[in-house]
């Protein structure tokens, strides 16, 4: 995909305690910043993360992380972490990210979360909250499946 493909974006600057011996960054921190951007996300819908959880009883747990590297971040490289939902099940998001450097075009990495909101006394599969699956859907428009 390319940038223009998303609405949003979380801007980050990788610090050096985020990149290893090779000088950089330790592949498990892109895991931070998926899960970073996807909170940002969120944020910006706005869907208030917190009040569902308090509100509902439920809790989003990830299911599923794929990523797949192309090139490397390195200390102080800006990155733009872009981030979509590709899916929206009955239960589950199915988010997309791409960290791009900030001004490029450059892919350097790819990744999928799948996040299944459970009921937190039963551990079960819940619905999504309809405000949520609402909001996304005025966002994203034709590029989320249902």
């Amino acid at each position: 995909m390319a940038k223009s493909d998303y609405q949003f974006f979380f801007p980050l600057r990788v610090r050096y305690a985020e990149t290893d011996a090779q000088g950089i960054v330790f592949y498990g921190h892109y895991l931070t910043y998926f899960d970073t951007a996807i909170t940002e996300y969120l944020r910006d819908l706005p869907f208030d993360y917190v009040a569902h959880v308090k509100r509902t009883g439920t809790d989003f747990h990830v299911v599923k992380a794929v990523i797949e590297f192309f090139a490397p971040s390195h200390f102080d490289d800006e990155i733009e972490v872009h981030v979509r939902t590709g899916k929206i099940g009955r239960s589950s998001l199915t988010f997309i990210i791409e960290i791009f450097p900030k001004n490029k075009e450059t892919l350097l990495v790819r990744g999928e979360v799948v996040w299944v909101n459970t009921d937190q006394k039963a551990k079960r599969p819940a619905s999504l909250p309809e405000e949520l699956v609402v909001k996304v859907k005025e966002r994203e428009g034709s590029r989320v499946r249902a």
